[in-house]
């Protein structure tokens, strides 16, 4: 671990471990650790004679799969810095974020239309290729780290380095979800999400079976628990309701009774939609709340959600979550509204284009507006700089009067557009750059 770091080592202990177990599961493919462990040897292998090591940043632009998961493991070997891109991005973002991350070599499936995307000179193009008979190469004097990028959902998504030294970071899920070793977890959140890359780094280290869902779709999904016999899930909230909304019918005779964790995170939670999942699957929802800055903050267990629906639940052991006031006072009291700022072992240090968020008192802000219950369970209210509308009848007339009677009046919009449902990126969150075209 403390050479390769959580991935690429995760990697190699459970092939020394269990070298049989099957690591990943790919459509069709069925890989082991033992083939997991020395193909990505030979993909090392060959990156370090083509000059690639520790100095160097690799890009991968492929979607969850087994090739990205090759990529994944090779750079750690190599300790090489991996910056995790969107393969929803434009030919602009991906530029753009290329250069702002210094990326030195792209690994990219050339099926995706970005990947078509000129590339300047500097920037050399990897393969998955490599000779099983190649030497391994030597071990990284360094982690090389691994770069995840914000959602992006107002303009070119920030960088977020992230270097997992702590054993605390493994600790608190551990802490407040009943991982096993040697389970089955089927991923269906995107892995360039912080969601699903914790969990397919933990379930790499206990020597778990990883299914790679790939492109969601709600029917498959619940085939594959039932056919994997799955342990967890773990998806965003707009999955979990695609799932849900499935026929009666459907849902009854699927069989996913070998579930123990449903894990939901990326976006909000809404009391109905956790009811919903509880009464379909039983006790096994746990619902995350964190970001891609500041990681994990808190989880909710099934006794915290069916005490107090909708929270996002404590924080795990060695992370502070507080509230404070606009003005810097700590709110220790409790259905007290407040901004959440989060403290623990894996916080970033600052985006990689410069900037970072609040900070106050060691603690970093989410950006998120929310209250603890008298249980000290916590409840997000909204974002601190965002304003939404929802409920009731509305014409375009009656939101321009209201925004005229709040609002200096040159704020009030020229145009309002009714949808029946808000764009939302992979991750599940509101789209704002797409909202923005509809106009």
């Amino acid at each position: 671990m403390r050479t390769y770091g959580p991935i690429a080592g995760g990697v190699r202990s459970s092939a020394q471990r269990t070298p049989d177990r099957i690591a990943i599961i790919d459509g069709d493919r069925r890989i082991s650790y033992r083939e997991l462990d020395e193909r990505t040897d030979a993909i090392a292998a060959r990156w370090y004679r083509d000059g690639l090591s520790a100095d160097h940043t690799i890009g991968v632009l492929y979607p969850d799969g087994a090739a990205l998961v090759e990529t994944m493991i090779a750079a750690g070997k190599l300790g090489a810095r991996l910056v995790l891109l969107s393969t929803g991005f434009g030919a602009t973002q991906l530029t753009d974020v290329l250069a702002r991350e210094q990326v030195d070599a792209l690994v990219a499936d050339p099926s995706l239309p970005v990947a078509a995307t000129p590339l300047p000179d500097t920037i050399t193009v990897l393969t998955l290729d490599g000779s099983l008979d190649a030497q391994r190469p030597p071990a990284p004097t360094r982690q090389g780290g691994f770069v995840l990028l914000t959602g992006g959902t107002t303009g070119t998504p920030k960088g977020a380095p992230r270097r997992v030294e702590s054993p605390l970071a493994a600790a608190q899920f551990v802490d407040r979800v009943p991982l096993r070793r040697e389970q089955t977890v089927l991923l269906c959140a995107p892995l360039f999400h912080g969601t699903a890359l914790s969990q397919f780094i933990l379930s790499l280290n206990l020597g778990s079976t990883i299914v790679l869902h790939c492109e969601f779709h709600a029917a498959r999904a619940l085939a594959q628990i039932a056919e994997h016999r799955a342990d967890m899930v773990v998806l965003v909230p707009t999955m979990l309701r695609r799932i849900l909304d499935l026929s009666p019918e459907v849902l009854a005779h699927t069989d996913t009774t070998s579930l123990r964790i449903v894990f939901t995170a990326g976006a909000a939670l809404p009391s109905a939609l956790g009811n919903r999942a509880i009464q379909t699957f039983g006790p096994v929802l746990y619902n995350f709340y964190g970001c891609t800055e500041t990681g994990t903050a808190t989880i909710a267990t099934p006794q915290d959600w069916t005490a107090a629906p909708g929270t996002v639940g404590k924080a795990p052991v060695g992370i502070t979550v507080a509230l404070y006031h606009a003005d810097g006072t700590r709110i220790t009291e409790p259905d007290v509204v407040g901004t959440v700022y989060v403290g623990n072992s894996i916080a970033f240090a600052g985006y990689s284009g410069g900037g970072s968020k609040r900070i106050r008192d060691g603690l970093m802000s989410t950006g998120d507006l929310g209250h603890f219950d008298s249980g000290g369970r916590l409840f997000i209210e909204g974002r601190d700089d965002d304003m939404i509308v929802s409920g009731g009848d509305l014409d375009a007339d009656t939101v321009r009067t209201y925004v005229k009677t709040h609002l200096a009046r040159f704020k009030a919009p020229r145009d309002v557009v009714f949808l029946d449902d808000l764009p939302r990126t992979p991750t599940g969150k509101i789209d704002r750059r797409t909202l923005l075209t509809l106009t």
